[in-house]
């Protein structure tokens, strides 16, 4: 009834959306170096910690990432999904059409995403 104590995933497409999503579906870590370091990542997402998503995904910028494409599905998480908030508002403000706020690297670990280190 009161749920208050727990934190949910946004709204909008969740991590177990991601989970289970096609090929073409692109997942970004924007975590920091170290926290992926301590606890693994989502199989196959691309680690892009916030502080440089606005370069590596911006194809005018010498360090924009080829894999990133604007057409795709792309979800972002972090730990808690604060910072892919804010990872959703860089990608929008940069064109790309379908991000998703997948929440916090928990949440993939509760919807049974596969884990790897990184």
């Amino acid at each position: 009834m009161f749920n208050f104590l727990t934190r949910s995933a946004p709204a909008g497409l969740t991590a177990r959306d991601f989970v289970t999503a096609p090929d073409g579906t692109i997942v970004i870590d924007v975590r920091e170096h170290a926290e992926v370091a301590a606890s693994g990542k989502a199989r196959g997402a691309l680690h892009i910690p916030l502080m440089m998503l606005q370069f590596r995904a911006d194809p005018r910028h010498p360090d924009y990432d080829p894999l990133l494409d604007r057409s795709a599905r792309i979800g972002v998480y972090c730990a808690s999904g604060g910072r892919s908030s804010s990872a959703k508002t860089i990608l929008d403000r940069l064109g790309y059409k379908d991000v998703h706020n997948i929440g916090g690297f928990g949440h993939w670990c509760q919807a049974g995403g596969a884990v790897e280190r990184a």
